[in-house]
């Protein structure tokens, strides 16, 4: 190693000890996390896309990029065993901000498309795929590969309380200075790279991998709860306590709603009763799990 860089890395060294600073390192690829010493291993994706917009049922994919990953049976990353990355020509133009938010450009994606055959291959030993936004990224790779509608899908910008374990949010950004990195790309592929780094950290409060409690609230059943024709003047009490807008331009409920733990659901119903409907009223209650959890059909 260049004596300069040797200097570099024992100031970082000595600043990381300190109380007073705190140290980023640029995000180096790598392959190995945990050694596997021959235990049995199951395989994820981290999957991200980049697209023309935000509509799920219009705009256009121009970009997918999946990282394959194995892990012990205590969900901790053992290594990442292949990588994904391919773009794709949309029918118009890529709109000038979307350039500027991801760098790709209309000369980068001229002439390619996406091997549906390879996206399929390459997916189908995964038992679990997971994005930085699943309620995004699921419904646009339903509509384009639907062997993704039969996947077990996991999120992990909501899936885990990041500011209870001392992230200051749930940016990737956020989350990667948490665990001592940066990076300054945008592009899909170092997404998931990114995005394997953090969930290989350890979280300190239950001393497990941030891919363990993951897996863990993504395995348990959820109930999404619709409440139907609550009172307009109470829709600020609903959003302080979780609940999300459907606007029913996708053909679910015009609605707000909130997905709860099964647990969860007497207590969340009773709640509804008795501080927004006043009265006992039927609700709308729907099963989710991993395997149905961000879809468009769901």
């Amino acid at each position: 190693m260049p004596s300069e860089e040797v200097n570099l890395a024992a100031m970082a060294e000595t600043l990381g000890k300190s109380t007073d600073y705190r140290v980023l390192r640029r995000l180096v690829p790598r392959t190995e996390f945990t050694p596997c010493d021959g235990q049995a291993t199951r395989s994820g994706i981290m999957l991200d896309v980049e697209t023309t917009g935000l509509d799920t049922a219009r705009d256009e994919v121009i970009e997918l990029a999946m990282v394959k990953f194995t892990y012990l049976a205590d969900d901790r990353i053992a290594q990442i065993t292949d990588v994904f990355s391919s773009f794709n020509e949309p029918q118009n133009p890529i709109p000038a901000e979307i350039t500027d938010l991801t760098g790709i450009t209309d000369e980068m994606v001229l002439g390619h498309r996406i091997d549906s055959e390879a996206v399929a291959a390459f997916a189908a030993g995964a038992g679990i795929i997971i994005a930085h936004n699943a309620n995004f990224d699921r419904r646009f790779a339903e509509r384009y590969w639907p062997l993704f509608q039969q996947k077990a899908w996991a999120c992990s910008a909501t899936e885990v309380e990041w500011r209870k374990h001392g992230f200051d949010g749930s940016r990737l950004g956020y989350l990667l200075a948490g665990v001592g990195l940066f990076h300054q790309a945008h592009r899909a592929i170092d997404d998931c790279r990114a995005l394997v780094e953090i969930l290989a950290s350890n979280l300190p409060k239950p001393n497990r991998s941030a891919l363990a409690v993951l897996l863990g609230r993504a395995r348990r059943k959820a109930m999404r709860i619709w409440a139907e024709q609550s009172p307009f003047e109470l829709k600020d009490e609903l959003k302080k306590r979780g609940y999300r807008w459907s606007d029913g331009a996708d053909g679910r409920p015009r609605s707000w709603y909130i997905d709860v733990d099964e647990a969860d659901e007497v207590t969340e119903i009773e709640f509804l009763r008795t501080t927004i409907y006043l009265r006992d009223v039927e609700l709308r209650v729907q099963a989710m799990n991993a395997i149905n959890r961000f879809s468009v059909r769901a």
